[in-house]
């Protein structure tokens, strides 16, 4: 896993112990999984817009930006699962190589 979602994940996990007033991912933690969906719903959502606008103007800055947000809140709502960064990239590792469709096709069985 990269240095930086390493040390994200670190402080992700470090939130979980903290009051809900001591930060925004504490403050998610505390409202529970269904917030912490409406956040990644929400990002999701941004980021599928800003990439129509980057389509259109040629700028990414906001694509980019929004991006981060996603993945930012995807990682909340991992941790808050007791999930890891490193099993999404653990599979991602284990599709590469794989044809897409070969991979789509396995999971149909």
């Amino acid at each position: 896993m990269s240095d930086v979602l390493r040390q994200l994940h670190e402080v992700l996990e470090a939130r979980k112990l903290e009051a809900p007033e001591s930060s925004y991912v504490a403050s998610l933690y505390h409202k529970g999984l269904n917030k912490i969906l409406e956040k990644v719903g929400e990002e999701a959502v941004e980021t599928l817009l800003a990439a129509r606008d980057a389509e259109v103007s040629g700028e990414l800055d906001a694509l980019i930006s929004e991006t981060a947000d996603l993945w930012f809140h995807s990682m909340v709502m991992l941790a808050a699962l007791n999930a890891s960064p490193d099993q999404v990239l653990a599979e991602l590792e284990r599709r590469f190589g794989l044809s897409g469709l070969d991979e789509k096709a396995s999971r149909n069985r």
